[in-house]
């Protein structure tokens, strides 16, 4: 079990470096996805960090605005080990353990709505139906009036020819960094298998996706459909590179 040895900044960093090998404008996807927040509810907003990982939202919500509040979910147990360790001792947050593919998963958040509900890179994992059924839990959650938006990889399947460029930079973009030794997500997670203080939260996460299914990117459109079905009274995007796109849903 990890326990207070662990350098959970130096796991923070590694994971975001690990991250922007894939995503190079990631912070720009983080610093529209705030805006859009602040915009809605203020310097103070409530808010459901959806998918959170090592919950990179709710670091960069508290440097922006940092009287916001945040309920972190997810599943993985290493993750969580990490947000929960980078924030130790901070009021602003808690932190809930959520299967956001099971049906019922809302159970375990608090009772009130949240003014912004924010996920990133997460929902290109889920399969179509079970993504149109999380879309469907999430307006409750939302107040009247709030938002949730998805940062993810949206592809759009009539551009073909753009979306082979695209391709292109992206392993240029990865040759560069790697050279500069940037570590990708294979061996990002066997750093971490290789932490003897992470066994236990290493094995569990294996155990949890060991021969999981990947879900197929989505394009834009798609998303957003299916945002309206579940009720949202708008959609819209606010952040977009050739592949990837921030949609901003109002409930």
């Amino acid at each position: 079990m990890a326990g207070g040895c662990v350098n959970w900044e130096a796991w923070q960093r590694s994971w975001d470096r690990q991250q922007e090998l894939y995503m190079p404008d990631r912070e720009e996807r983080f610093r529209v996805m705030l805006e859009v927040v602040e915009a809605t509810a203020g310097k103070a907003p409530r808010v459901l960090d959806l998918a959170c990982g090592t919950a990179s939202i709710s670091r960069r919500l508290f440097a922006q605005l940092p009287e916001a509040s945040s309920v972190a979910a997810d599943r993985d147990p290493t993750l969580l080990a990490m947000a929960r360790g980078s924030f130790d001792g901070d009021a602003r947050i808690s932190f809930v353990v959520a299967d956001l593919e099971e049906p019922g998963w809302t159970r375990a958040l608090p009772a009130q709505p949240f003014d912004a509900v924010l996920t990133a890179t997460s929902t290109h994992w889920m399969q179509p139906e079970t993504l149109a059924r999380l879309y469907a839990d999430l307006r409750p959650l939302v107040r009247p009036g709030g938002i949730f938006v998805n940062a993810d990889h949206m592809p759009d399947p009539q551009t073909p020819l753009l979306n082979a460029l695209d391709e292109i930079i992206q392993t240029v973009h990865q040759e560069r960094a790697r050279a500069k030794g940037a570590r990708d997500w294979d061996q990002w997670w066997t750093d971490v298998a290789a932490d003897p203080v992470l066994a236990d939260e290493f094995a569990a996460s294996r155990a949890i996706f060991e021969g999981r299914v990947k879900g197929v990117p989505h394009p834009l459109a798609w998303h957003r459909a299916r945002l309206r079905e579940a009720g949202f009274a708008e959609t819209g995007v606010a952040w977009r590179s050739i592949t990837d796109a921030v949609v901003v849903a109002i409930r």
